[in-house]
């Protein structure tokens, strides 16, 4: 049997068509809806639907609630569907996986499956990106609004921009912002690291120095032209484990989601070969 975990409260939808979508899903012969209602919700369902041995899971949402699914089937032989419905759909993107409802249904269903790695920042599983700094900085900005889209996120940004401090990370100082890449953007087209693999077991370090907010315009356009790696600002490195250690109490995001530092302690690490993906 096939099973569907849908967040209906994942990106900018209207009703009408989350109505449609849920309909659509919900006619297809052996399969069994479920409906996520609570963070973390996602990843309970999934521990079930694990139990019952599915052929496969499809989830349909952003890339939070691929997180959560996702966490839940490491090194799990079921394959995972996406049905991209969120804001920024950075794992759908990268795997190139239609955002169109109808395409990403006839994907899921019938697409090519592989197998990817993840990433891990303390205990917590991350298939996108995950970091501190002004990106988290806006990540918290934009979830406490409530307010979904991209242009929402770009109002996060601007509000944040001229008010933000630089953190500070042990052995390398102040940094605007860094970021662990396992997939090359962070959604929306944004490229953070325009040449991560999915595949090659191992994760890329994104460290963003300080700068005029002249120079920092410009490396923040250079996200979506893929020629991040071109700035002076900026330092991308490959690695397989890494060691943090910064402030408890910051924000950092991870696929997306806003999250605050309970330890003065990041351990990262790269988990290859640990999520069977259909795209």
């Amino acid at each position: 049997m096939i099973h569907f975990i849908l967040n209906p409260n994942a990106g900018t939808n209207s009703t009408q068509k989350k109505a449609m979508i849920l309909a659509k899903i919900q006619s297809i012969p052996s399969a069994k809806v479920w409906v996520s209602e609570y963070m973390n919700h996602a990843t309970e369902l999934t521990k079930l639907v694990l139990s019952e041995n599915p052929e496969r899971i499809i989830v349909i949402g952003g890339d939070g609630t691929i997180n959560e699914v996702a966490s839940a089937m490491l090194f799990s032989a079921i394959p995972l569907g996406i049905i991209p419905l969120g804001s920024g759909n950075g794992l759908a993107r990268h795997l190139g996986i239609p955002l169109d409802f109808d395409k990403a249904l006839i994907k899921a269903l019938k697409g090519e499956i592989i197998t990817i790695d993840a990433g891990k920042w303390n205990e917590r599983p991350f298939f996108c990106t995950a970091g501190i700094g002004f990106d988290a900085t806006v990540a918290a900005h934009f979830a406490k609004r409530g307010k979904r889209g991209f242009f929402n996120y770009l109002y996060s940004t601007f509000a944040c921009i001229t008010k933000y401090n630089a953190v500070e990370i042990k052995d390398k100082g102040l940094v605007y912002s860094f970021t662990v890449a396992n997939a090359n953007q962070f959604g929306n087209n944004a490229y953070i690291s325009p040449e991560s693999d999915l595949q090659d077991g191992h994760l890329e370090s994104i460290e963003i120095k300080p700068g005029s907010l002249f120079s920092l315009a410009i490396l923040g356009i250079s996200l979506f032209t893929k020629k991040l790696h071109q700035s002076k600002l900026a330092t991308i490195s490959s690695l397989k484990s890494l060691t943090l250690h910064t402030k408890a109490g910051l924000p950092f995001h991870l696929d997306g989601e806003s999250l605050v530092l309970t330890t003065d302690k990041i351990d990262i690490c790269i988990l290859p070969a640990s999520l069977q993906v259909i795209k």
